[in-house]
């Protein structure tokens, strides 16, 4: 294993599999605080049952959690031996896209989302952290709010518009992050032969209506609040 990641082509792969895993998670969690604007009953059951699993919160949420960690640090660490190397950011594709602004700029957008995450995990993770394991409530309620609190508490976050700028904001550099990374992982492993141009097409897809979508939903809560 500590061979694996010794090598450059180890490094990229491990960095690949934990895009695919965090571009897995991310589609989820979209689909998810979709319901808050299409069925906030559904997301509040929905809400609860993540928020209450033993599963969820004692297996995959550490598991997530690393994930995350591991993918920066990969990424930082790619980047570092790249640069020392030759000079050039981490992996590239040949000739035009070389020259497009997020392949050249993903340690940039990285520290970008990277922030974000600190500010949602202030706005959403701390906070439930404290609830449920600090003040042992697992109810999902709260004194006046009638039923489970977890749409209220959403919209109550996307009443600052500074707030909804910067999540909107970061969402402009997950979705150019995205734009070069969702094909660079699937060349990383080598699964690019043969259907490059569809893989492209699919995430540009996914890079863009993911983002501009959780753009939507913020600017859904902060108008109608």
């Amino acid at each position: 294993m500590a061979q694996l990641f010794q090598s450059s082509i180890g490094r990229k792969v491990a960095m690949a599999l934990s895009a695919f895993f965090l571009m897995v998670f991310l589609l989820q969690h979209f689909a998810i605080n979709s319901l808050s604007v299409i069925n906030p009953d559904a997301f509040n059951e929905v809400s609860h049952f993540m928020g209450t699993n033993p599963v969820v919160q004692f297996a995959l949420q550490p598991v997530l959690i690393f994930g995350v960690l591991f993918h920066f640090m990969m990424g930082f660490i790619l980047d570092f031996k790249n640069r020392k190397a030759n000079g050039k950011s981490y992996v590239k594709y040949n000739g035009a896209a070389n020259a497009k602004w997020a392949s050249r700029n993903m340690i940039l957008s990285g520290l970008v989302i990277l922030g974000f995450m600190a500010l949602h995990f202030v706005d959403f993770w701390f906070p439930e952290m404290n609830t449920k394991f600090i003040q042992g409530d697992w109810s999902g309620t709260a004194e006046g709010v009638e039923g489970l609190r977890y749409y209220e508490e959403l919209r109550h976050k996307f009443v600052n518009p500074y707030r909804v700028g910067a999540y909107a904001l970061a969402f402009v550099f997950l979705a150019l992050h995205l734009n070069h990374g969702f094909t660079s992982a699937f060349q990383s492993v080598g699964s690019t032969w043969g259907r490059k141009k569809l893989l492209q097409t699919i995430g540009l897809i996914y890079a863009y209506v993911i983002p501009v979508g959780f753009i939507g939903i913020a600017l859904f809560h902060h108008l109608t609040h």
